[in-house]
């Protein structure tokens, strides 16, 4: 079970690690300074997560609501933040792998990234918008899936 510190401050965790026996004055963490994450931060953490569930390709890059390519599941999902003093609300656009259920894998992906995003940044989600932009041929998927050891 691990401990969830809310705090901006930027510090260490007391009793954690190489800061075992720091004072746990959150006045004193204040004063070294805050901690403020940027939505490119979130975004990315967003697009590692939903990559990390089977059956989720990328979409195309779109230019006034034009996809630039082909929604093919070969590339990475998108992410787009807004983050707001703890908070961040996400949008996510992606492929789904055929014939994958979209409602119960769009399900894992927005309990995944809220998860991971929540875990990593410590900022609470408040919304995760999903965008389908495609089914794509599952035996196109497969071949291109990357597996990192």
């Amino acid at each position: 079970m691990t401990e969830k510190v809310t705090s901006t401050a930027n510090g260490p965790t007391p009793g954690a690690g190489r800061h075992a026996g720091l004072p746990a004055d959150p006045a004193e963490a204040a004063e070294r300074g805050s901690l403020s994450i940027e939505d490119v931060v979130v975004e990315k953490v967003a697009i590692a997560a939903a990559g990390e569930i089977d059956g989720v390709g990328g979409a195309a890059r779109r230019v006034l609501g034009v996809p630039t390519g082909r929604d093919d599941g070969d590339g990475r999902p998108r992410a787009s933040a807004r983050v707001s003093a703890q908070t961040a609300a996400l949008e996510v656009r992606l492929t789904v792998a055929y014939p994958a259920s979209v409602r119960e894998t769009t399900e894992d992906v927005r309990a995944h990234v809220r998860d991971r995003v929540e875990t990593l940044t410590e900022l609470t989600v408040t919304r995760v918008d999903i965008s389908v932009a495609a089914l794509t041929a599952a035996s196109a998927r497969s071949s291109s899936k990357r597996v990192i050891v």
